[in-house]
């Protein structure tokens, strides 16, 4: 099912119909980022990580140090935390939740899932599926593209996708090597990147017809 509040757009899967808690999960944390902005107006512009704030509430210190360990703005990784922290609230209630948000993903699940990449108008767009071991998760499975959809990259990579425990870091690193990456030759320069970030587990990059894979990346 999805859930649709404002700019935010789940498709939600849980092991049964949770929509009204989604619904109030999603305005909370939301509030939280908006009240937050609007007293710290650099939390949404910043394109470089910020100072921690203790009192701040937990979407925004996970963010926070996400983007530090990214070396990125905090809002790099708005999708992901939302994802995250909707997801951890609906798994209390579920015991198999995936939450899905503009190409980020939250996963617990009790069975192995399988996750196509779609990048774009590269040849490889929908041909590159990886398996996630459901005894692995909860994991974050999150992508970035400089070619598809409105999100915010200085690169030209088709497709970014790094797999982290952490949805929240997932995002914010996709974003960070993604932004090194304008042309085919790079690729590596974009994994040597992802092997630079804490807490990043694998990641994907595909650029035209070219693809470069690290760490623990099981393809299907």
């Amino acid at each position: 099912y999805n859930v649709t509040v404002r700019e935010t757009d789940l498709f939600v899967s849980t092991t049964s119909d949770l929509m009204e808690l989604g619904y109030k999960s999603v305005i909370l944390q939301r509030s939280y980022l908006e009240s937050y902005i609007k007293s710290h107006p650099e939390f949404l512009t910043s394109l470089v990580p910020l100072k921690n704030d203790p009192f701040a509430p937990d979407i925004i210190k996970d963010m926070l140090i996400c983007a530090t360990l990214a070396n990125v703005g905090p809002m790099a990784s708005v999708a992901g935390a939302i994802a995250r922290f909707v997801g951890e609230e609906l798994l209390l209630h579920s015991t198999d939740v995936i939450v899905e948000n503009g190409g980020d993903v939250y996963i617990k699940s009790d069975r192995d899932i399988l996750i196509q990449i779609f990048a774009g108008e590269s040849r490889l767009s929908n041909k590159v599926v990886i398996k996630i071991d459901n005894k692995k998760t909860p994991l974050g499975v999150c992508t970035s593209s400089g070619t598809v959809g409105p999100s915010l990259s200085f690169g030209k990579a088709d497709a970014v996708t790094v797999i982290s425990k952490s949805s929240t870091l997932a995002d914010a690193a996709a974003t960070s090597i993604g932004n090194i990456i304008s042309n085919k030759s790079e690729i590596k320069k974009g994994i040597e990147r992802a092997q630079e970030i804490d807490g990043v587990l694998g990641v994907v990059i595909i650029v035209g017809d070219k693809m470069g894979i690290w760490g623990d990346i099981e393809l299907a």
